[in-house]
């Protein structure tokens, strides 16, 4: 991916709701675009004149070359053509990869409580589990120490300490478990409802926002195991925990 900014220092005549107004209308052909991942317009605080457009294109050449071409370009340079003479900068711009979060939000982790909410949770979990007619012949030789490892890979996804990586090792470790299973859809399903079930009765927060987040990762890391359980995958190469944040995961290709 590449990532545009477009710098405008526009006239007093022109600071008005016109503007944004132009912009609210050409975002809705830019965001149609396949070749935009997202976009962001910001005005300075110290001087209201300048405005900053930050676009997020899946390479510079489909920016360039594709969406240029494209009939959503067209659309998209109608509203915003009058102010193209008052950008100062329009430039690409690659990630280094240096990046992260600060703390002015709490992780998912510390908002669940930490180590003993994650413990608290697989512990009821899995005493579920193992009472469960479609479940419970997945787990019948289930170690006792395996609540605790799930404990700590949640714990590490939802962004609490590596535990799990410096232990056991990454995701590539943890999707290993599960081949050859053969894991089903309804069992998958079963899973899913049977952790929810168990955060309710760990106590886990219940507002809308955690849950959101807890079940997104649950969906994306129970629909994985179904695909590594199959009879056609293989031990993926070695990767990083998945880190879970107050928002979407990107699209995973196996």
């Amino acid at each position: 991916m590449t990532v545009e900014y477009i710098r405008y220092r526009l006239p007093e005549r022109l600071l008005s709701e016109t503007f944004l107004d132009s912009y609210r209308r050409a975002a809705i052909p830019l965001a149609a675009s396949p070749y935009c991942v997202d976009y962001e317009l910001s005005q300075c605080a110290e001087d209201d004149h300048v405005l900053i457009l930050r676009i997020t294109w899946t390479s510079a050449t489909d920016h360039l070359e594709k969406f240029r071409g494209s009939p959503e370009f067209q659309a998209f340079f109608k509203e915003i053509q009058p102010y193209v003479s008052h950008i100062e900068e329009m430039r690409h711009y690659e990630p280094t990869g240096i990046e992260g979060k600060g703390a002015s939000a709490p992780s998912l982790y510390d908002w669940a409580g930490g180590a003993e909410a994650f413990g608290r949770l697989t512990e009821t979990f899995y005493s579920l589990v193992l009472k469960d007619d479609l479940l419970a012949p997945l787990f019948a030789d289930l170690p006792h120490e395996h609540a605790h490892h799930v404990a700590l890979w949640l714990g590490e996804v939802f962004g609490g300490p590596a535990a799990y990586s410096e232990q056991h090792g990454g995701h590539a470790h943890m999707v290993g478990k599960h081949l050859g299973k053969g894991i089903s859809e309804p069992q998958r399903r079963r899973w899913v409802n049977l952790i929810q079930d168990a955060a309710d009765e760990a106590g886990l927060p219940t507002d809308a926002e955690f849950r959101s987040a807890f079940l997104a990762y649950i969906e994306w890391g129970t629909r994985l195991a179904v695909y590594f359980s199959g009879p056609n995958a293989t031990r993926p190469a070695e990767q990083p925990v998945p880190h879970w944040n107050w928002g979407a995961m990107k699209p995973y290709k196996p």
